[in-house]
């Protein structure tokens, strides 16, 4: 089976989880999207509104603005990027998710990353850092620093909604950015 059809059947078994309480507010719940055998998954933290309305992750005002930020350094969704979440339904309220809800759906995040196999994991954001960079995370300190899990090298950023509540930030994520593609491309990894 391929990588496609696999991530449509993850994507069919999302919709029956109830591991934990988010599945009760959810439209949908959002696995990813993107290029399944990309070298770069992007993680966030979880659907918000716009998401679970139309089951995709970072379509919003946020998920624009990410678009447009990664296309300025040669990476995007529809060619070389896959983007999920660290949790797969919306938290009531955009809240930050729980550690009994992120526990829950670390299940699905692992099947995706065992899947694609990326080379790079991008967190974007406190939520996503702390669970797969530094679980003491601060991201105005150790942006862009890189380390290494499992063979994968993983680097955190801000998330594109704090850009977007504070734009003084967005020098620092886009200097990320150049930085994570410099990465790929003298790896060789695109």
């Amino acid at each position: 089976m391929s990588r496609t059809a696999i991530l449509r059947q993850m994507q069919a078994d999302l919709q029956q989880c109830r591991r934990c309480g988010l599945c009760q507010g959810r439209t949908q719940a959002v696995l990813g999207a993107g290029v399944p055998n990309s070298r770069i998954v992007i993680v966030g933290e979880g659907p918000g509104r716009n998401e679970d309305e139309q089951g995709k992750p970072f379509v919003g005002r946020s998920g624009q603005l990410l678009d447009r930020m990664l296309e300025e350094v040669g990476l995007s969704r529809n060619k070389n990027v896959f983007i999920t979440n660290i949790v797969k339904c919306r938290p009531p309220e955009n809240r930050d998710p729980q550690p009994e809800e992120i526990a829950a759906c670390r299940v699905w995040l692992d099947q995706i990353l065992a899947l694609i196999d990326p080379k790079v994991i991008l967190c974007v954001g406190r939520i996503a850092a702390t669970q797969l960079f530094d679980p003491h995370f601060r991201v105005t300190r150790q942006h862009g620093e890189t380390r290494q899990l499992d063979g994968r090298l993983v680097m955190a950023t801000f998330h594109p909604a704090a850009i977007l509540r504070n734009p003084s930030y967005k020098e620092m994520m886009e200097a990320d950015l150049r930085k994570l593609a410099q990465l790929i491309e003298e790896d060789g990894m695109l």
